[in-house]
């Protein structure tokens, strides 16, 4: 870890738990707005999960990449939100993401994929890239776009702040 924490505080709790530690009422909106796109995605769940996981190997975020929002959503005291939203993915839809296996992917959800890694990785370029707009727009409406964008920049900035102070190397979600 690369600050030091109470000794009684879980790693995660800077990020999710109720204590008062390092820039609270900043980290109190950062968790608000993640936990705003849990309950209020109207994504399907498994092309929002497809951007999650591929927004995680990004950032390199071992909560992310072990995190299975219809398994673990109730940690955020959220009940329904996007995990109704469509079928629950089952673990090797992950296994397969992870080791950048697409193939059993359908056409929605490996585009999120790409848009999320894109928008991780490369997003001047991506902001120019008319034939990859083309083909987002041809498969997901505007409305889509903009909550896809907004999830992934979501889970973007918390995961990284999770990995860059190191509060992803306890992990307590498997």
């Amino acid at each position: 870890m690369r600050v030091t924490l109470p000794e009684d505080a879980e790693p995660t709790s800077v990020m999710t738990g109720p204590g008062d530690y390092y820039a609270s009422e900043i980290a109190h909106a950062g968790n608000e707005f993640a936990y705003s796109i849990y309950r209020n995605s109207k994504l399907p769940l498994k092309v929002f999960e497809a951007a999650r996981i591929a927004t995680a190997m990004v950032n390199g975020c071992k909560i992310c990449m072990n995190w299975r929002s219809a398994r673990d959503i109730n940690q955020l005291g959220i009940k329904g939100g996007v995990v109704a939203n469509g079928e629950i993915p089952e673990e090797e839809f992950y296994a397969e993401i992870l080791s950048e296996n697409l193939e059993n992917l359908s056409h929605r959800e490996k585009l999120a994929v790409r848009y999320a890694k894109e928008m991780g990785e490369n997003p001047k370029l991506l902001s120019k890239n008319e034939a990859f707009w083309n083909e987002l727009k041809n498969a997901f409406s505007d409305m889509e776009i903009t909550d896809l964008t907004y999830c992934i920049a979501g889970w973007m900035g918390m995961g990284r702040v999770a990995h860059v102070l190191g509060l992803d190397q306890n992990c307590s979600i498997s």
